[in-house]
């Protein structure tokens, strides 16, 4: 089974989980969002699509799962999660001379990218990063890297883990189980990464835009000289 087969269709193998380990169920919930928010070098694993189909099959009695449960399971792991990595970013740099060999596992476009989210949007990045694949996971790590005061940063990493899994458990729970959506769930997913991926576009082209303004005004200064 591959990642990209686990990740497009979640809700089957969900599925399989739960009938295999019933109320274990919920601790593997809790591993993969907080293996995905937590340990930085895994943003590829699910996370939006995860919360949706559980919540999905927690609208559905015959699996067993409590809605409520699955929110605050899903919930917890993503608040310890970021404070994990939080914690993992400063680690990183007051050793990342005598580490190198971390930064290597780091896939260095996602934390560049995060890094000018975050440079671009403040702390809020915190909470709005948390509904954007790859960036959630590379936010809290840079937060510990710049040295952010703790407070501050558990205070949106409260708020952005309860909205973020309050969002799509909801999402989940109420659409979940709609003939069409369990049925084209592969191509639901596919657009819930898209539509996830968007403000990074919007930032990279005004970005793009922007040197573009200054590359032309440094020239025509340069004509004129």
């Amino acid at each position: 089974m591959s990642l990209i087969d686990f990740i497009l269709h979640i809700d089957d193998h969900l599925i399989t989980i739960v009938n295999q380990f019933g109320g274990w169920s919920y601790l593997i919930l809790f591993a993969i969002i907080f293996i995905e928010t937590g340990l930085v070098v895994f943003p590829f694993l699910p996370g939006d699509s995860l919360i949706f189909a559980a919540s999905a099959m927690a609208a559905n009695p015959k699996y067993g799962l409590n809605i409520w449960l699955v929110y605050l399971i899903v919930a917890f792991a993503a608040i310890i999660g970021d404070s994990i990595n939080y914690e993992i970013g400063a680690w990183s740099t007051r050793a990342g001379e005598k580490h190198s060999w971390f930064n290597k596992l780091i896939n260095q476009n996602n934390r560049l990218a995060a890094e000018k989210f975050f440079e671009r949007h403040g702390p809020i990045t915190i909470v709005i990063g948390r509904f954007i694949p790859f960036i959630r996971t590379f936010v809290p790590f840079i937060s510990g890297g710049s040295k952010m005061h703790y407070g501050k940063f558990i205070t949106y990493n409260i708020l952005g883990g309860l909205l973020w899994t309050g969002l799509f458990t909801i999402i989940g729970f109420f659409f979940g189980n709609i003939p069409f959506v369990k049925d084209h769930f592969s191509m639901i997913v596919i657009a819930i990464i898209l539509v996830s991926v968007v403000p990074i576009a919007i930032v990279a082209i005004k970005k793009k835009i922007s040197l573009k303004k200054e590359f032309h005004l440094i020239h025509s200064l340069s004509s004129r000289q």
